[in-house]
C-alpha cells in the first residue's frame, strides 16, 4: 500500500510587496516529502527555500496552493489556530540557535515540554534523555552565553527533539559554524534521522550539508529546478552551483 507522504505541496504561490511592487517569493511549486526523509532545499539566497521552509512549518501562509501536513490541510486554518501542530507535529533548529539566554540548557530543552503540558518527572526525562543524545549532560545548568557555538546548536537540537516531533526544519543549520563543528552537528542528526525515522528538511546552501542529505530540491527565483537523490549530485557540481 502506498504510503501517504508527510507533506504535500500543491501549486503554491507566495509573493510579498517590495514597496510599490509585488515579488514573487515561490511560484506554482509542488513537492511530496515522504515520511523519514533527509532532505535539503538548495540554493542562493532569495531562491525561496526559506520561505518554503516557513510555510512547512505553519510561520506563514501562501497566497494560493495547497498544504496538506501529516494529512491535515493547513492551507485555510489560521495561523493562531496551528499553534498547536507547530507545537506536536513540527520542531524547529534555526542558525542562530534562538535560545532563551536567561534559561539554562536543561531548562531551553524543557520549555516546548512545560507548552505541552507534560508532567514535571517526565520533561526531567526527557530533558536529560535527549542532552545526554546530544552530548551534553554535563553542561546541563550551564546558560547559552556559557556554550560554544555547536554546543548550542546542539541544545537547539535536542529542544527540537525533545517534542518528539514528526518534522523538524531546520533553517542553515551549519551556517554560523566552522567546518568541523557542522560536520560533527551533520553527523548527530543524520544518526537521528537513522534513529528516529524523524523527517528532517534543511535550507541550506552549504555543499557539506547538500552532500550528506539523502534528497537534494534545487530551487532558483522561487521555482524547484531539480529533485534527485542527493548522492547522484557529485561534489564539484554541487560547489559550482552553490557558488
Amino acid at each position: 500500500m502506498h504510503q501517504q507522504p508527510l507533506v504535500r505541496l500543491t501549486e503554491i504561490t507566495r509573493t510579498y510587496p517590495l514597496g510599490r511592487v509585488q515579488v514573487r517569493a515561490l511560484t506554482g511549486v509542488s513537492l511530496d516529502i515522504a515520511r523519514g526523509d533527509f532532505l535539503a532545499l538548495a540554493g542562493p539566497s532569495g531562491s525561496g527555500k526559506t520561505t518554503l521552509l516557513n510555510l512547512i512549518g505553519c510561520i506563514d501562509k501562501p497566497d494560493s496552493g495547497r498544504i496538506v501536513i501529516d494529512g491535515i490541510d493547513v492551507t485555510g486554518v489560521p495561523l493562531h489556530r496551528l499553534a498547536a501542530t507547530r507545537r506536536d507535529t513540527l520542531g524547529f533548529i534555526f542558525q542562530t540557535f534562538n535560545l532563551i539566554p536567561v534559561l539554562t540548557a536543561f531548562e531551553n530543552v524543557e520549555y516546548p515540554l512545560l507548552l505541552q503540558h507534560l508532567p514535571a518527572s517526565q520533561r526531567r526525562d526527557r530533558v536529560r534523555y535527549w542532552l545526554d543524545q546530544v552530548g551534553l549532560s554535563e553542561q546541563a545548568r550551564q546558560r547559552p552565553d556559557q556554550l560554544s557555538g555547536g554546543q548550542r546548536q546542539r541544545v537547539a537540537i535536542a529542544r527540537a527533539m525533545a517534542g518528539e516531533p514528526k518534522l523538524v526544519l531546520a533553517d542553515e543549520p551549519t551556517a554560523n559554524l566552522d567546518s568541523v563543528t557542522a560536520a560533527r552537528i551533520l553527523d548527530l542528526v543524520e544518526g537521528l534521522n537513522d534513529s528516529t525515522g524523524c523527517t528532517f528538511i534543511f535550507a541550506t546552501h552549504d555543499p557539506a550539508l547538500m552532500s550528506r542529505a539523502r534528497r537534494c530540491v534545487r530551487m532558483h527565483d522561487g521555482a524547484i529546478t531539480a529533485d534527485v537523490a542527493a548522492n547522484l549530485i557529485d561534489q564539484p557540481l554541487l560547489e559550482a552551483r552553490a557558488s
